[in-house]
């Protein structure tokens, strides 16, 4: 890779080697779009394809990656794995990842919302000719990160299904096909954004919405009873009665105390040039 000063982005080289990590959800789902991306990379690329059975062959497989550059093959849950993995050895800043996303449309919101092209060919090219773009990382006290939203309280509840004219049987079938929506409840917490306090459990909150941008933590929290409140902070800590949080769509917990702290431009992601 080479640094474009006048950008401020690494670009991809043409000469660099890449480890190709095939996860297996989407191997087992997708194999079409499997083989297409392994035409383009291999194509174009001096490639190592690797075909792990399972999260321990996979974590093996990034360990022994030595000069290569790692390139997923899967969904959110495979590039949440390998930045995990990355994380917990301490070697996220030594390099970049580069993702083809294949799977589930809503297993790829992730992937999509930092900037990763849907079409495979499309990211497959990305990975050849991009630039790699240094992205935040919120990451907790118990070492877990999160890339995108996080959210707190992380099910929401439901509200009961309306009584219908039509007999218990037909109301039972329209609450089956048409899940009850939700509604607001009271959540008591107290919420800290760099040491200021933003609610306190005796005054209810519907919850609160985090995500990193810029180098802090975009904080919004919603009282049940006045307009929301926004804050920026590079540190986080929630703490309260048993409570739950969704963290880039995965549910966590419970837990009665957690911090997450923004790492500024923590890792790298090989994206289009136009997006990097």
């Amino acid at each position: 890779m080479h640094k474009d000063a006048t950008r401020g982005r690494t670009e991809v080289s043409d000469h660099d080697q890449l480890l190709v990590i095939v996860d297996p959800v989407a191997r087992r789902s997708d194999g079409e779009s499997v083989r297409i991306a392994k035409d383009v990379l291999s194509a174009g690329a001096e490639a190592k394809i690797c075909l792990p059975d399972g999260p321990e062959e996979f974590s093996r497989a990034l360990a022994r990656r030595g000069s290569r550059r790692p390139v997923v093959l899967g969904d959110d849950r495979a590039l949440l794995r390998t930045v995990a993995l990355l994380h917990r050895e301490r070697e996220l800043a030594e390099g970049a990842l580069s993702l083809v996303p294949i799977g589930a449309p809503d297993a790829l919101e992730v992937a999509h919302a930092l900037g990763v092209p849907r079409a495979t060919p499309a990211a497959a090219r990305a990975v050849l000719h991009g630039a790699v773009r240094r992205l935040d990382l919120l990451v907790d006290d118990s070492d877990g990160v999160v890339l995108g939203d996080l959210l707190v309280p992380g099910v929401p509840a439901l509200a009961p299904a309306a009584p219908s004219v039509w007999g218990t049987c037909r109301s039972l079938v329209r609450t089956l096909v048409r899940p009850a929506p939700a509604v607001a409840v009271a959540t008591r917490l107290r919420v800290e954004a760099d040491g200021i306090l933003l609610a306190d459990v005796d005054a209810p909150v519907e919850g609160l919405s985090v995500r990193s941008a810029g180098g802090t933590a975009e904080v919004t929290v919603r009282p049940l009873a006045s307009p929301a409140r926004h804050a920026t902070a590079r540190t986080l800590t929630v703490s309260g009665p048993d409570f739950r949080y969704r963290a880039d769509g995965r549910l966590s917990g419970p837990v009665r105390r957690r911090t997450w702290t923004v790492r500024p431009g923590a890792w790298g992601l090989t994206l289009p040039l136009d997006a990097a």
